[in-house]
């Protein structure tokens, strides 16, 4: 039997409905991502009144019922009847996609949010947006109900004769089914990164959630050279001034702040394009990276630092602890994909090149000894690098990195799929034994690892691949080269679940692996591969039924559902080759019962400094950090 096919059948999505039948192709996710972007997207239309001159504050609110408010001093949304639509330009701009004053015009000159979709986006995904609109000495408000106008727009005289917009929503929980409660330390990552891209732009941040209202204000006079200092603030800077280049060419505006610190052995570059964290690089920071490596090898030659039979320094041995921002602002960007995580305009590399390259030049020949001491780091991790590439050759000729039998230890799954397949890192081998036992074959693979792995903060390349562990982690994963390219395609398995014990050296050992993820190949982490698994804490035994904790809480909890003389039984999981294998699935492997943590990286710079101060080799910053997060600090419940 064959089913007719006809025009009847072709459905026809009118304003915002596409939005809320497939809110995952405009925002990415529905889960905690997608619903602090609906933030981001309202923040980002104030800021971009901020980049044309119009706005020097903003507020955001999350408000004592989950609602968020954000209020800016631009010029206030147009409020006359558009042309087209024949409605008032503020609810055009509300409940129809692709409308904006974006798409030239003369209404900005540049801007973040240039899909269209941002505030409509927002108005469809939402319960209810209230938006208020003060110009022309009047003020406007309408409510709009799940993308729809409720009745028309209300008018009435404003006496304060100020300007501006102020954007009062609350997610809409039929959308955002696994929560609708905003993070905090989320939202003022975000912030924080915004005030530091927009100089003098002053960004006000409060929660009215909790009894004693939280509020932080960010305002940084020196721009990206502030955000440097705050991303190096726990190192050792290799010269004292930020090295920093401002600059504009064909209506492209290029700023680069740059900081090679003594005690780093990675890179840390940001970059950005209109004010959007462009995680997957782009023209920008391909121009960056080879202007600073030309330029640095020009110097050294010119410095004899360099000898003339000697070969160039690599990309990767100049920018060796190396902190820098680079942030431009493009007019018409054009971004690769709809999550805007790549800038595509190849005019940009170009104009980033010749404007750093003049500036640094220039730097580096006033600043002789600033010259001398970034040249000597790159000399000595170039030196390092061929030392590791010595031993990576060692390593290839005993036939462990390529083309290579798997590590002996490692229980493969039969999936051939990557994207099916999920491989759980273990601490020794009794729990790699119930691991084993209890998994399912299918997909899941199972590696114990003896002891600690090699802490990669502070140690080199020819270390690292002389270490067993390390090998066989790099090999049972079908990792590539650090430094090199990461190849997704090359990945056995597309969820690697870091499966440790819930006391203190099962967190050492967690933040070790994440260590070595984050600095051998943090793309694994950046595109959302790494998860930790969430065994129980505690099993309650009571009659003939029994109950898994997974935190102290959720035992105080269940506890008090018992009648008060009830007899039971608790017993403490203290390691995972203490569970049967049966237990083991049940509450740790099992998809269907299972809960587990993905790690994303929503601060980079917070991020990068969290592992340098609970990793690298300075004891004092660690100290303070223990002492400050140390009191009632469960290190099975740190998300790192």
């Amino acid at each position: 039997m064959t089913s007719s096919y006809s025009a009847d059948q072709i459905q026809v999505l009118e304003g915002l409905e596409p939005v809320r039948k497939r809110p995952g192709m405009y925002i990415g996710t529905t889960g905690p991502r997608g619903l602090h972007h609906l933030v981001y997207e309202v923040v980002d239309n104030s800021v971009d009144e901020a980049l044309a001159g119009y706005c020097t504050h903003v507020e955001i609110d999350i408000n004592a019922d989950g609602s968020v408010t954000v209020t800016d001093d631009g010029r206030g949304i147009p409020t006359d009847t558009h042309p087209t639509t024949g409605k008032s330009a503020l609810e055009t701009v509300m409940t129809v996609l692709h409308a904006g004053g974006k798409f030239g015009g003369g209404g900005y000159k540049v801007s973040g949010g240039l899909h269209g979709v941002g505030i409509s986006v927002v108005n469809a995904l939402s319960a209810y947006v209230e938006v208020t609109v003060w110009r022309e000495q009047k003020e406007h408000l309408q409510r709009f109900e799940r993308g729809i106008a409720i009745g028309n727009l209300q008018v009435k005289p404003n006496e304060t004769h100020s300007t501006g917009t102020r954007v009062h929503f609350l997610p809409d929980a039929e959308i955002f089914t696994e929560t609708t409660e905003f993070d905090y330390n989320t939202i003022s990552g975000r912030l924080r990164e915004l005030g530091y891209l927009n100089a003098g732009v002053k960004i006000t941040f409060s929660d009215y959630r909790l009894a004693e209202p939280r509020i932080e204000t960010y305002c940084y006079e020196g721009g990206i050279k502030e955000y440097v200092t705050y991303m190096t603030r726990e190192k050792e800077a290799l010269h004292q001034d930020i090295i920093y280049v401002e600059g504009e060419k064909n209506g492209v505006t290029v700023e680069v702040a740059l900081q090679w610190c003594i005690d780093a052995y990675n890179d840390n570059l940001l970059g950005f394009a209109n004010n959007i964290r462009t995680i997957d690089g782009g023209t920008h920071l391909e121009g960056l990276k080879a202007v600073l490596t030309r330029t640095m090898n020009n110097v050294a030659r010119k410095r004899n630092k360099i000898k003339e039979n000697e070969s160039n320094l690599g990309g990767e041995n100049v920018r060796e602890g190396l902190t820098g921002v680079i942030s431009v602002k493009v007019p018409d960007p054009e971004f690769e994909g709809q999550t805007k995580t790549k800038l595509g305009n190849s005019e940009v590399r170009g104009i980033v090149d010749s404007l750093v390259g003049e500036v640094l030049n220039d730097y580096l020949e006033c600043n002789p000894q600033v010259a001398d001491s970034i040249i000597e780091k790159a000399v000595q991790a170039y030196k390092a690098a061929e030392a590791a590439r010595r031993a990576r050759e060692l390593v290839r000729r005993k036939s462990v990195l390529e083309s290579s039998p798997l590590p002996g230890k490692l229980a493969d799954c039969s999936e051939r799929d990557p994207s099916n397949a999920e491989i759980f890192l273990v601490e020794g081998d009794s729990a790699g034994g119930s691991a084993k036992q209890g998994r399912d074959r299918r997909f899941q693979a199972i590696l114990p690892l003896r002891g600690k792995i090699l802490n990669i903060e502070k140690t080199d390349d020819a270390k690292i691949y002389k270490n067993n562990e390390v090998q066989s982690l790099i090999t049972a994963l079908g990792l590539g080269i650090k430094g090199e390219e990461f190849d997704a395609s090359q990945l056995r398995y597309h969820r690697v679940v870091i499966m440790t014990d819930a006391d203190v050296d099962g967190a050492h050992i967690r933040t070790l692996l994440l260590t070595f993820f984050y600095r051998y190949q943090r793309e694994l982490v950046d595109q959302g591969y790494i998860y930790i698994a969430c065994p129980p804490l505690y099993k309650v035994e009571r009659g003939r039924n029994h109950y898994y904790c997974y935190t102290e809480r959720d035992l105080q909890a269940k506890l008090k559902e018992f009648p008060a003389n009830a007899n039971y039984t608790i017993q403490r999981f203290k390691g995972l080759g203490e569970m049967m294998p049966q237990q083991l699935w049940d509450t740790t492997m099992n998809p269907e019962t299972r809960s587990m943590k993905r790690i994303e990286i929503e601060d980079a710079a917070e991020a990068d400094r969290i592992f340098t101060v609970l990793m690298g080799d300075r004891v004092a910053p660690r100290r303070e950090f223990i002492e400050t997060h140390g009191p009632g600090l469960n290190l099975h419940e740190l998300d790192i």
